[in-house]
């Protein structure tokens, strides 16, 4: 079962990149590559700075590879998914024993939002491994002091924080210093290795103070965020992380402090029941309790991102780990005739809304791919047919792998069907296909738009300019509009209906509205008329 959902991760790998922030993220690390500069971060054709640089490196390492694909974009990010499910299921082991941890691996693997961000790679996967190889490593190295363990914790710290900032080291420090408080090991909790770990961590990410040291703090006259004088340093350290929790950095947001307990409903699926019963149960066992790492790893950084202004549904994959050992934990430890019923109803009653919501999905949007789906169906209903014969069900067994294979089918169908025929309609990609074709190796100007997809794919310079152009030119109908108005002569070289698919609709999905939900981007030929 769990070469199944490995397998399923990688279903996501030709998936086009969503715009904007996968695709802004490719556009990166592809510029890191044809400059040959992994110091300088550029964005939109400026300095660009936002977040630190380990994702780059390692996507502009399998560039250099591999080459510009979709595939060789998420292939790092998908490999450190895949570790974070390694340790995932080495922690849980340790903790809990074999059966724990090949179960918080396969929940780990079926949480519905981590499979989705395969498709729109950000820094997330990149941070769910890092992040529980941390907490892994640190944990044996208080039963193993002075051995490899405090390097490499440290190690995995420091990327961590190369990948999202400081705050990288909350989930981490509350795990480790939940654990050795609530069961008060004072001794652990204030040895020096610790201090010994923390000055590891910051030899270890000297390179991401070095490259924004040099490319801002050198350069006071360089205009960032419309201002000069801006300090990468104190951006790293400061404005990226306590700036956005307390909404007075440069980039700016709009929090509510329920956000991430409705978006678990549907980012953990299908087992978002089973985590709360998890976490309730826990919390009336307190004093009972073996271990207190997940726990405190999982709900300290749940209440800072819930306290903070700025809220995405993505921030939550880092703790999936914590959350998936916690689930099977409890899943496992029903044994009452109460207990089983409560979970056979409640995965039954989540299996058949994926299955009814799979089957509306399809009939609303009805892809052009028509009924190919069928064939991971059969799959599946062939699997699905032999656990019922393997396993009795009413079994707990039965019941949970029942709930994987929905998983499976429903992300199958996602990554193979749905996520393929939706990408025809994020213009950016298709109109780099479409020029990569037809006029190979011409540049092409983005004019009073932006495209990090177009930009991504296409296989010729990409200029930005807000002054009129002449050569072929990637706009919008209103761009056209304004340079005809200015006398340039516009030839239609081809229409792209358009729309973000990593912001899906209603009006979208539905194919009788799709239209009206489109709008359009334009490649033209702009010629400079004669008077």
């Amino acid at each position: 079962m769990i070469s199944l959902l490995i397998l399923l991760q990688f279903s996501a790998l030709q998936v086009p990149i969503l715009e904007p922030d996968g695709a802004l993220y490719a556009g990166i690390a592809k510029t890191m590559v044809l400059k040959h500069d992994y110091l300088n971060l550029f964005a939109d054709g400026h300095e660009w700075l936002d977040k630190p640089h380990f994702p780059f490196w390692m996507a502009a390492l399998s560039f250099q590879v591999f080459g510009f694909h979709t595939w060789s974009y998420k292939l790092p990010a998908i490999l450190f998914l895949l570790l974070g499910a390694w340790y995932t299921y080495r922690f849980a082991r340790s903790l809990y024993g074999e059966n724990t941890a090949r179960w918080a691996v396969c929940i780990l693997l079926t949480a519905e939002h981590l499979v989705l961000s395969n498709n729109d790679v950000r820094a997330e996967p990149y941070l769910t491994g890092l992040i529980i190889a941390a907490v892994y490593h640190f944990y044996r190295s208080v039963e193993q002091p002075w051995r490899y363990h405090l390097l490499a914790g440290a190690l995995f710290t420091a990327c961590a924080v190369m990948t999202k900032g400081i705050f990288a080291l909350v989930p981490i420090g509350a795990a480790i210093g939940g654990h050795l408080l609530f069961t008060r090991q004072w001794k652990q909790l204030f040895h020096w290795q610790w201090l010994v770990a923390f000055l590891l961590i910051s030899l270890f990410i000297t390179p991401e103070l070095y490259a924004l040291y040099q490319q801002f703090d050198r350069h006071p006259e360089k205009v960032v965020f419309g201002s000069t004088g801006v300090s990468g340093l104190r951006f790293f350290f400061w404005d990226s992380q306590f700036g956005r929790f307390m909404n007075t950095g440069p980039i700016k947001g709009a929090g509510d402090p329920f956000f991430f307990f409705h978006t678990l409903l549907w980012a953990f699926l299908p087992w978002p029941v089973m985590l709360y019963a998890a976490v309730i149960l826990f919390f009336r066992k307190w004093k009972k309790q073996a271990e207190y790492y997940c726990i405190c790893g999982a709900l300290a950084t749940f209440a800072l991102f819930s306290l903070s202004r700025f809220q995405l549904p993505h921030y939550l994959n880092i703790i999936f780990p914590f959350f998936a050992i916690l689930t099977a934990n409890y899943i496992l430890s029903l044994q009452t005739d109460k207990g089983l019923r409560f979970f056979r109803i409640t995965q039954y009653t989540i299996i058949i809304l994926i299955a009814v919501a799979g089957v509306v999905i399809d009939l609303l949007y009805k892809p052009a791919m028509g009924y190919v789906w069928l064939i991971p169906v059969a799959a599946l209903i062939v699997l699905y047919i032999l656990l019922h014969y393997w396993l009795d069900k009413s079994t707990k067994a039965a019941v949970f792998y029942r709930s994987v294979a929905i998983s499976i089918l429903l992300n199958l169908y996602l990554n193979t069907i749905l996520y393929p025929d939706m990408m025809q309609y994020q213009s950016g990609s298709e109109a780099a296909r479409y020029a990569n074709a037809t006029i190979p190796g011409t540049p092409v100007t983005l004019y009073q738009h932006n495209s990090y997809s177009f930009e991504y794919y296409l296989n010729a310079p990409v200029p930005r300019i807000d002054s009129a152009a002449t050569g072929v030119v990637f706009t919008t109908q209103e761009g056209v509009a304004d340079l005809q108005q200015k006398g340039y002569a516009c030839t239609v070289l081809q229409r792209f209906p358009n729309f973000y698919v990593s912001k899906l609709d209603l009006p979208f999905v539905r194919k009788a509205t799709r239209a009206t939900a489109l709008g359009e981007k334009v490649l033209v030929r702009v010629k400079k008329t004669s008077l």
